[in-house]
């Protein structure tokens, strides 16, 4: 199954066994709901869909793993998570809890084919030798002091003559 075809809630159930795996190797239900901040008796139902759905392997009291459909599934949400999470913080210079919880709200709904463009742009503002890109001298510092006709480069000699 591809996540696109999951609600966002069982995407953050998937998200959560799945991390919670990469911790402990396995995760119980009491986990789950502690890292969602949610009831047991919700994660007991969100379970039993996702073992419907074959995404997990489930039973009442035992231990929850991801079966190789789920893996797949919840290793592209996590993906999808990262890279916002990560452009947020590199190219526009948000505070990393703030990243991560808006990235949170927006990996259920931003198209694939967005997440990875900011994906690349984040590439290219962090490898590119010739980009001059920084968050201090470039955006970030337009966000903290804005910019006055005196000094945006726009207004310099020559900025509205074509490039050669």
């Amino acid at each position: 199954m591809d996540s696109a075809h999951l609600t966002p809630s069982q995407e953050d159930y998937l998200e959560a066994v799945y991390r919670i795996s990469e911790e402990k190797k396995a995760a119980r239900a009491k986990d789950i709901a502690d890292r969602l901040n949610v009831r047991a008796s919700s994660v007991t139902a969100a379970l039993r869909t996702l073992a419907a759905l074959e995404l997990v392997h489930y039973a009442p009291y035992d231990l929850i793993t991801l079966t190789d459909l789920g893996l797949a599934a919840a290793r592209d949400i996590v993906a999808r998570h990262d890279a916002l999470c990560d452009f947020f913080i590199t190219v526009l210079g948000v505070d990393p809890d703030e990243a991560d919880q808006a990235a949170c709200r927006m990996e259920h709904t931003v198209p694939k084919t967005i997440v990875e463009r900011l994906v690349r742009y984040a590439d290219y503002v962090k490898h590119c030798p010739r980009g001059g890109i920084t968050w201090d001298s470039g955006f970030g510092y337009y966000c903290k002091h804005g910019c006055t006709d005196q000094d945006c480069s726009r207004n310099l000699p020559g900025a509205d003559e074509p490039a050669r």
